[in-house]
């Protein structure tokens, strides 16, 4: 755990995507990305707290085989969390942004933890068609985690320094997580609720996004979060965003 009183934010490798063609165009459902290429990051992150560790989203699977080349997976989570001097039994909490495959590849790993989850999300993460995917192989260890469902936003501590909001529309029970670190002030770390920077600034929603409109009500509601908080906004998959962020075992605090 973190010294008292202070949160560690730590960013991890979890691999990542080389979006080209329809994968690319698929990103906006008004055709702006058409024959666009995206080399897009799939970072997780690590959440140290005076009264447990988080770890947030968990990258992508090393063994999946059918990714094919356009997906790098990244090194070992397990490892990278050892270069912090832990190992993934240890850690308290897990929450995944949401279940897509380059979110929750390693999320077995944590199946010790206590998986915080939006309970529309979870049922979407073992429903028929899930149960026939590669990606259940790599978190279904979590069906038998203990889980903390939850349908409003959740403060993780008790302490307002680590807020799980909830940000529903690129699945059922999509999540965002706000952090208010001591030195680097608040945090806003963005799952899929944008994929790029130009997607934020022109609300553009995926192909396949759950639902519209919910993706749309949840960018204006987060947005107002972010004014409120003043906070910098990661967007998980924005490479600007994702080089700004010092790498573990190297952190912000």
């Amino acid at each position: 755990m973190a010294e008292a009183g202070k949160i560690r934010l730590y960013t991890l490798d979890g691999g990542q995507v080389h979006a080209t063609g329809t994968d690319a165009t698929e990103l906006s459902d008004d055709g702006a990305y058409a024959g666009r290429t995206f080399d897009m990051p799939v970072p997780c992150f690590l959440v140290r707290h005076p009264d447990g560790d988080l770890m947030w989203d968990s990258g992508m699977s090393p063994t999946r085989t059918d990714l094919g080349e356009w997906a790098t997976p990244g090194p070992s989570i397990a490892s990278q969390l050892s270069d912090i001097g832990l190992k993934p039994d240890e850690i308290r909490f897990v929450a995944l942004s949401h279940g897509h495959w380059d979110h929750s590849g390693n999320g077995g790993l944590f199946s010790a933890a206590t998986w915080i989850v939006n309970p529309l999300e979870r049922a979407a993460m073992f429903d028929d068609e899930s149960r026939q995917s590669q990606a259940m192989d790599d978190y279904g260890a979590l069906e038998t985690a203990d889980a903390l469902l939850i349908d409003d936003d959740h403060d993780v501590f008790g302490d307002g320094a680590v807020v799980i909001a909830q940000a529903p529309g690129h699945t059922p029970g999509h999540l965002v997580l706000l952090l208010r670190l001591a030195e680097a002030g608040p945090i806003l770390l963005s799952g899929d609720l944008w994929h790029l920077a130009e997607s934020r600034r022109h609300r553009r929603v995926p192909v396949y996004n759950t639902d519209r409109q919910q993706t749309l009500a949840s960018m204006d509601r987060i947005e107002a979060l972010v004014s409120r908080e003043g906070a910098r906004v990661i967007i998980q998959h924005e490479l600007a965003d994702y080089h700004a962020m010092p790498k573990a075992p190297s952190y912000l605090d």
